[in-house]
């Protein structure tokens, strides 16, 4: 059961369930990398309007080294989703169940780096930041970029903004008085409840997360990334060997050993 429940989760059949899922579950790892990261490097590498706006900020006021560092996180978001569609559109073309697994393995070995090595990639820059704040900005571009393509834009697990918005917009719905007749067009104004309920969930996990991932990091450093890494590794690494089993199965005999 386990095993069938992760290749549900990760896998390239999708169903709406799997989606609120593991959209859930990504919000929470986001959340608890997104704030116990900023413990660790004092920025938060999933916002990047707050990002964006304080580069301009900061080029008015004449601050251009933090120009050049919030150009940095912004590039490494930016290459986390390239690198997360090239993987997926991969194993599309060669019909690999691995499509969605995938990149979260990747996650999962970069919050391994992370967290075993943290304190000393801190003390490397790379472009204007250190590498713990470029690696950071990867993972949550990584993840977005995953979950968009998984639940066809349905679902994000960093974009909190965007989940606020549609808690709003669903909540005036259900709010709004219909006064018991129809309007012109024939339709009343109806709340999608399951919308509604998905994303207070996701709002919820995500919080959650940066409440146990700020708890992490203030009380154990940067090691409480591992956790988050093995959750990834469990419901990512089954898509992962069936594709390594088929492969090993439809190897030429004279490549068997």
């Amino acid at each position: 059961m386990p095993l069938r429940y992760a290749r549900t989760l990760t896998g390239p059949v999708r169903t709406q369930k799997a989606d609120k899922q593991i959209g859930v579950l990504l919000a929470f790892v986001a959340g608890a990398v997104n704030a116990g990261g900023f413990l660790a490097v004092h920025q938060y590498t999933s916002h990047m309007t707050g990002i964006v706006s304080t580069m301009a900020d900061q080029l008015i006021l004449g601050a251009y080294e933090l120009v050049l560092a919030g150009f940095a996180a912004l590039i490494c978001f930016l290459c986390g989703t390239i690198c997360t569609t090239i993987m997926v559109n991969y194993a599309r073309v060669h019909q690999l169940r691995s499509e969605y697994a995938s990149p979260l393995l990747l996650e999962a070995a970069l919050l391994l780096c992370f967290g075993m090595l943290g304190a000393r990639m801190e003390l490397l820059h790379g472009l204007f930041v250190p590498l713990t704040a470029m690696i950071l900005s990867f993972l949550m571009g990584l993840q977005n970029a995953l979950i968009t393509k998984l639940s066809r834009s349905v679902i994000r697990t960093t974009h909190v903004t965007g989940i606020v918005t549609d808690i709003g917009i669903e909540l005036g719905k259900l709010i709004y008085w219909n006064r018991g007749r129809q309007r012109e067009d024939g339709n009343f104004v109806v709340a999608d409840r399951a919308r509604l309920r998905l994303h207070c969930a996701l709002l919820l996990a995500f919080f959650s997360g940066g409440a146990m991932g700020a708890w992490g990091f203030a009380h154990i450093g940067y090691i409480a990334t591992v956790p988050l890494a093995c959750i990834l590794v469990i419901i990512s690494c089954t898509p992962a060997f069936d594709d390594l089993r088929a492969w090993r199965a439809n190897r030429p005999d004279g490549q068997a050993h």
